[in-house]
């Protein structure tokens, strides 16, 4: 069974319809590229409540209040152009925003990567890095991500209180069913402090086709990774 969150769905369906309409009348004067979509999105994801189901007999209960439904949406729209004016206002200097958010995924048999994720912490006192970058490579190289949207290297700011998310492009494979092996290394550094890697490995076997959507059910955590100031270690051996 699958736990899905159908304001998830009813959200990108309404925000989708706006962006649609402005692209036809161009009478708001907003932007409607891909990661201003994604951005309104978030925005009334994050003011809304979820409406959590199970299997397809939870989404025939959840459709049967039509009144509760009209209503629904109404709200939806009102945070949805709440949020687009805020975002049409501070547009990202990092997005290119005449264009659409392309994923660079195979077709066909895959193997797909799982997301990776973890921590970076001062090693003295623990406190999360708010400045500096970590970089994903795969069995030696540096990994493509699905799309522009997902940064590599990742870049730490005091807003992600030392959290990182990579979610690497899937590799194409022969056929379904293939086994293969994959070694992992993680690149740490800061300024003010000592570089720093972490190792890992997986096993994966390929799929009938890549996997398009992000999801939490296949991540791999990694253990927390500790940086330490210049000079901080010296002498400890002695």
């Amino acid at each position: 069974m699958e736990i899905r969150n159908l304001m998830e769905d009813a959200v990108d369906t309404t925000v989708g319809e706006l962006f649609y309409l402005e692209d036809e009348r161009h009478n708001l004067g907003f932007c409607t590229c891909g990661q201003c979509r994604l951005d309104v999105t978030c925005y009334v994801l994050n003011r809304v409540k979820p409406e959590y189901i199970v299997s397809g007999r939870g989404l025939a209960y959840s459709e049967r209040d039509m009144l509760e439904k009209v209503q629904r949406r109404a709200d939806i729209i009102s945070i949805a152009q709440e949020g687009w004016s805020k975002v049409g206002h501070s547009p990202r200097d990092t997005a290119d925003h005449h264009s659409r958010i392309v994923r660079d995924i195979p077709a066909g048999a895959a193997f797909n990567l799982p997301s990776i994720m973890g921590r970076v912490f001062n090693g003295l006192n623990f406190e999360p890095l708010a400045a500096g970058n970590i970089r994903l490579l795969i069995n030696g190289k540096e990994a493509p991500t699905v799309d522009r949207n997902w940064q590599n290297p990742f870049v730490l700011a005091r807003a992600t209180a030392g959290n990182f998310t990579f979610w690497p492009r899937p590799e194409e494979s022969n056929a379904a069913g293939e086994k293969r092996s994959f070694s992992g290394e993680l690149r740490a550094e800061a300024q003010g402090f000592d570089p720093i890697s972490h190792f890992f490995e997986f096993d994966l076997v390929s799929d009938r086709a890549a996997k398009e959507e992000f999801s939490l059910l296949h991540v791999l955590k990694i253990p927390d990774i500790l940086l330490f100031p210049v000079g901080s270690l010296e002498g400890e051996d002695d």
